[in-house]
């Protein structure tokens, strides 16, 4: 926007004058917390949601945009008394005052809340809410004492889960109001006598559901140091499951709802039949084994005395005796056995020994040995003279007397007895001896032929 000169008025826009004052207004009064009536309640298709907020005197438009209207636990609604946080804004295009809401609850919770989570801080630094506080519940309760409002449905609830599940257990009331001014106060008193009159074994304090405002007497510091105070556990069931109380923190056991603690406290009465059929089946088991056992144990302590009893060692010493003689006999006949086995060992060893036997022995033996060498003897000349006339045979077949026996003669030089075997080896008058079959000749060459060969060829 353009300054005007120092002698000019300014002038606005509506547009302009309206985003000045908006900004002035979010600048001077950035977060505010307003309390009052919801009226004139829309919700578009957007998802925004825009009302009238007013009180006896005044009114202003609200606008709450959908990304904090998704996040309310509260549904507004015409009529509600209801606590926003906003900014004061304008709306540009008409100009019109209105509040942008960031967080809206219903009036008075916000104050209760803020006042539950201080206590809940301070008592939780004080180590009020610690688990090493916590008490074990009994498995199964002998007495169980609720405290709550006799003509409410929790008690109704209470009642109703325990007649299903352990219809047994006697149950004491402790009544007290469970809302009001005074609750507070009666609550913590109920908690204290039940302590010191020790009448229960576990302690049950509840109350149906409610507005914050209703439970608040659940949220009291008196009633959570009562309970830690108490010597028997207690078990908190104060509400619906998404109420949780100073009295659930400080409790041994929190439950989600009256019934759901009757659950917690008492065992299931089928699953605890079940279970006790279980243990009987096997404490039953248990009981044989044992008496197997036992028995097994008895019969060996007989079988031990009866192996221990005089008379019976007697006569088992009386058939160890007679064992025992018997062995004796029969070692003795086996002695005399084993010596007579022995003796004529040694009398047929003495008699293979003896110089006569053994005299006798060898002249059979050199006998046949003499007898045996004969025929080996002649069986030896024989094969040999054979041998010899194979052998003659042959020779004589080779030899040259064969040859002269066949009418063929021997020609030697007379003076060296040379054989002849060409007559040209000779001259006239030489000497000859001709060796025939039988005999021999003594002659002198009168003419000698050389062979034909030769003949033809001289001159």
């Amino acid at each position: 926007m353009e300054r005007p000169s120092p002698d000019e008025p300014s002038v606005y826009t509506p547009s302009q004058l309206n985003q000045e004052v908006r900004g002035m207004l979010e600048t001077v009064l950035p977060s505010i917390w307003v309390e009052g009536e919801i009226s004139n309640l829309a919700r578009p298709a957007s998802g925004h949601i825009y009302f009238t907020l007013k009180d006896a005197g005044a009114q202003v438009r609200c606008a709450l945009f959908r990304g904090h209207a998704s996040a309310l636990r509260h549904r507004p609604a015409d009529g509600d008394q209801v606590r926003v946080r906003a900014r004061a804004s304008i709306y540009p295009a008409r100009g019109a005052f209105q509040l942008i809401v960031e967080h809206l609850e219903e009036a008075g919770e916000g104050a209760l809340q803020r006042a539950f989570e201080a206590l809940k801080q301070r008592l939780a630094t004080e180590g009020l809410f610690d688990a090493a506080l916590k008490r074990e519940l009994p498995d199964v309760p002998q007495r169980l004492g609720v405290i709550t409002s006799p003509t409410g449905a929790a008690l109704r609830d209470v009642l109703r889960v325990l007649g299903q599940r352990l219809p047994t257990l006697p149950v004491l009331v402790y009544p007290a109001p469970v809302q009001g001014e005074a609750a507070a106060q009666a609550i913590a008193e109920a908690i204290a006598l039940a302590g010191r009159r020790a009448e229960v074994d576990t302690l049950l304090l509840t109350r149906g559901g409610g507005s914050l405002e209703d439970l608040w007497p659940f949220n009291e510091e008196i009633v959570a140091r009562a309970i830690r105070a108490c010597p028997i556990p207690v078990v908190s069931a104060v509400g619906h499951e998404v109420d949780v109380t100073i009295a659930d923190l400080a409790a041994d056991l929190r439950a989600p709802t009256p019934s759901a603690a009757a659950e917690a406290v008492t065992p299931d009465r089928q699953a605890w039949l079940a279970q006790l059929e279980t243990r009987h089946r096997r404490l039953n088991a248990a009981m044989q084994r044992r008496l197997r056992r036992d028995g097994e144990r008895l019969a060996g302590l007989h079988r031990r005395l009866n192996t221990q009893h005089p008379g019976r060692r007697l006569r088992d010493r009386a058939q160890r005796l007679d064992e025992l003689e018997t062995r004796l006999h029969r070692s003795g006949r086996q002695a005399v056995e084993r010596r007579r086995q022995r003796l004529a060992a040694a009398r047929q060893r003495l008699q293979g020994q003896d110089p006569r036997r053994r005299t006798a022995a060898q002249r059979q033996q050199a006998a046949e040995l003499a007898q045996r060498l004969r025929h080996l003897a002649r069986t030896r000349v024989a094969r040999a003279g054979e041998r010899l006339g194979n052998a003659s045979r042959a020779l004589h077949t080779v030899s040259p007397l064969a040859t002269l026996e066949r009418g063929y003669a021997v020609a030697q030089r007379g003076d060296d007895g040379t054989i002849l075997r060409r007559a040209d080896t000779v001259t006239a008058g030489d000497p000859v001896r001709v060796r025939l079959a039988h005999g021999q000749l003594d002659c002198r060459v009168e003419t000698a032929h050389p062979p034909d060969d030769e003949a033809n060829d001289a001159p």
